[in-house]
């Protein structure tokens, strides 16, 4: 897919439209990307960077990295990759649970900021609960904003019990987001995750929107629905997910793509407004459990 100027240009202001609040007052839109799995293969190193750039020139300027992914090779591609843009994004890495306590949270941080080839991240996120006690993680995450290494943390795959929990704790009112699985064949969230976000005014961040991979992801892309909505607005499967993934307020997705076609159909997603009739139509393919549900994690 290839984007004209105009093209661009009308990306740029959909993805200024679309937007969600943290809890601090910072914006970010609705659509950013993912790295995941990115980052290993060499061969592939200089399209993954112009697909994340192109991604930053639309406006997708929120980027999620881990130091997980590749143990640390798919954030070493992204600091390749924001070498003189960095200003331009906000920077979003993962702690390791085990990395997570008061001793360990600094090292693994500057070792992020290393690889990155930056000052300070704008988000930290705990990558899922581990065996440190959150109370710990807190007052590591807390530390690291002090000494201006972060500027803000959430965390991610965090149920609704978790999530309270947290706020119990001292200092745990200033998570700002929660990374979460959602796509539209995993809406186990909206019967008790999403309201608890809601009315605490934390937005959700959603990881494999597209839910790559499989049988479920061959339904969904086969869908009569999908396929049916998505040639109303010209668009693929995949855009129609990804629009879908982004609908409802205060929910923002990070799909990943490894090449600069992928990040402009992406980019695209964003242009798509969806009518009522036609969300109701997606839920009657694809409804949402009437019961809670155990997180749906990978």
């Amino acid at each position: 897919m290839e984007l004209s100027q105009t093209d661009k240009l009308r990306i740029q202001q959909a993805n200024a439209r679309k937007r969600i609040i943290l809890p601090d007052g910072t914006e970010l839109p609705k659509l950013g990307q993912g790295t995941w799995n990115m980052g290993d293969d060499l061969s592939k190193r200089q399209q993954e960077i112009e697909a994340l750039r192109l991604g930053v020139e639309l406006g997708m300027t929120v980027i999620d990295t881990a130091e997980m992914y590749g143990e640390g090779k798919s954030e070493e591609m992204v600091g390749e990759a924001l070498k003189d843009i960095r200003n331009q994004v906000f920077l979003v890495s993962k702690v390791y649970p085990h990395n997570a306590s008061k001793e360990k949270i600094k090292e693994a941080c500057e070792n992020s900021l290393r690889r990155l080839k930056t000052e300070f991240l704008d988000l930290y996120l705990l990558h899922w609960r581990g065996s440190v006690p959150l109370k710990d993680v807190v007052e590591g995450m807390e530390q690291l904003k002090e000494e201006g290494k972060i500027k803000r943390w959430g965390v991610s795959n965090f149920d609704a019990s978790a999530m309270e929990e947290l706020l119990s704790i001292p200092g745990g009112e200033n998570c700002q987001i929660n990374q979460v699985l959602y796509h539209l064949g995993s809406r186990g969230i909206e019967y008790e995750l999403i309201p608890w976000h809601e009315s605490h005014q934390i937005p959700l961040m959603a990881y494999s929107p597209l839910a790559q991979g499989g049988d479920l992801n061959s339904r969904l892309l086969s869908s009569a629905s999908v396929n049916e909505i998505g040639e109303k607005y010209g668009a693929s499967p995949q855009q129609i997910l990804l629009a879908w993934a982004i609908h409802k307020e205060g929910i923002m997705a990070i799909p990943k793509s490894g090449n600069p076609t992928h990040t402009a159909s992406n980019g695209a997603s964003v242009e798509i407004n969806f009518t009522e009739e036609e969300l109701k139509e997606l839920d009657r393919a694809f409804p949402a459990p009437n019961h809670r549900t155990s997180l749906d994690i990978i």
